[in-house]
């Protein structure tokens, strides 16, 4: 396997290896807003620019001095295809800045951040910004293939007879429209599907999964009223209210909870709208740096970013069970083991992923049989885990949702004492992410 980037000198000191030191300053994000609220009415690019305003205002990074932006995104706006460069240029960057955009589902902005890194790493860049962006509130929705061929064709038709030719083949079952699903193209199953058969496999309960999500809306309110989640800027949205915090952090009861249906396997399944994610509009960034650059410019970064790895799996079967895959994996090539961590962030797409997860960490049958592993990693300890809320609660707008993990990983390392964090997450089509990140000594 490739050498890792870092090579600890001793337990406790993720040194370089010949490799720059690669830090993370800062990082802001836009309120996540339930789809269909305020951002309702704006592009995607629109929350793009005000998370890349936002970081500037906060860092006062100087335009000029970023080499290159990256930024992640899952549904394209077909207007803004290399959204990363559109909201580059709306947020008042140099037109001398080059701008990519990536996509990798759920994982979209840790891609946008490990490319930069890779681009630091490599002597191509100093300074880079990564980011993402979704808009749950407007997909695009399309014509039908055969409409969209008969359009085509009309476009390109020469004479009146020509037209009304195509026109004359149009039919009823034309005008029906192709909606954009959360589902895998390759087994056409939804990911609610997926999370509530991986949620039988492992034997969790209905119950179990309500009091995970209940959870996670608690802390996350808690996190709130104490200001602990300093990455959220405000945002003036064009026209309504200024937006300042996350709107779909809702803690219920296990009682209310309860009455909810199955939404995906009716009637006996175990997901549920309570027990799930929900559709986010949202945006994040962040500024990294190689150390060097950052201490020069007279900047006390957050973190390092140390190793990272992506991981792959069966799509059908273990679509959702990145993070498992990818801690042992991420911790190996550090030379950490689980007890050196202290802060845990992991994407939470289902409460049933999470305790799914959970348990196939802590199982040396599920190590040995699936993993080519001798023995289990563990399960990360919850009194570590997702302390002030997660996706479930904060929301999970697919591609920025990654800069929001890291950067409440670094917070949190900040104020509760630790040194390493562990970020992970799942994505669609069976990806995963995990990374280490190291808090800069205080």
């Amino acid at each position: 396997s490739a050498a890792p980037l870092f090579q600890p000198k001793s337990k406790k000191t993720l040194a370089k290896n010949g490799v720059k030191n690669i830090v993370v300053v800062d990082g802001v994000r836009i309120p996540f807003l339930q789809s269909g609220t305020s951002y309702a009415d704006l592009m995607p690019h629109d929350l793009a620019r005000a998370s890349l305003q936002g970081l500037l205002n906060r860092t006062s990074v100087p335009k000029e001095v970023v080499d290159y932006i990256v930024y992640g995104t899952v549904i394209q706006e077909v207007k803004t295809s290399n959204i990363a460069r559109e909201a580059a240029l709306g947020a008042g960057f140099s037109d001398k800045t080059p701008a990519h955009t990536v996509t990798m589902a759920c994982i979209s902005s840790n891609q946008a951040m490990t490319t930069g890194v890779g681009l630091i790493a490599s002597g191509q860049c100093d300074v880079v910004v990564a980011g993402g962006v979704e808009l749950m509130s407007d997909v695009p929705i399309r014509h039908s293939r055969k409409m969209r061929k008969t359009l085509l064709s009309l476009n390109r038709a020469k004479s009146l007879g020509q037209r009304l030719a195509l026109v004359a083949k149009i039919r009823p079952d034309y005008f029906a429209p192709e909606l954009p699903a959360v589902a895998e193209f390759s087994t056409s199953e939804t990911m609610g599907h997926s999370a509530d058969r991986l949620a039988a496999a492992f034997a969790i309960s209905r119950v179990e999964q309500d009091e995970y999500a209940l959870r996670s809306h608690t802390l996350a309110r808690k996190a709130q009223d104490e200001g602990l989640l300093t990455d959220v800027i405000p945002f003036k949205v064009p026209g309504k209210d200024t937006v300042t915090k996350d709107n779909g952090v809702r803690p219920s009861s296990m009682e209310q909870m309860g009455k909810l249906k199955a939404a995906f396997v009716k009637p006996y399944g175990t997901v549920t709208a309570a027990n799930s994610s929900f559709l986010t509009d949202g945006a994040s960034a962040v500024v990294i740096m190689s150390e060097e650059k950052a201490l020069a410019m007279g900047y006390k970064p957050k973190a390092y970013l140390r190793d990272f790895v992506y991981v792959s799996q069966d799509p059908k079967d273990q679509l959702l069970l990145g993070p498992t895959y990818g801690t042992p994996k991420v911790l190996e090539r550090a030379g950490l083991t689980l007890a050196d961590i202290d802060v845990f962030e992991f994407h939470e797409a289902f409460a049933g992923q999470i305790l799914a997860n959970l348990k196939a960490m802590d199982s040396d049958w599920f190590a040995q049989n699936y993993m080519g592993r001798k023995s289990k990693v563990g399960a990360p300890p919850l009194e570590k885990f997702n302390k002030w809320g997660g996706s479930l609660s904060l929301g999970h707008p697919f591609g920025a949702t990654g800069c929001r993990l890291v950067m409440t990983a670094a917070h949190r390392l900040k104020k509760e004492g630790g040194q390493y964090g562990v970020v992970a997450a799942c994505a669609a089509g069976g990806q995963g992410h995990a990374m280490i990140v190291e808090l800069y000594p205080q």
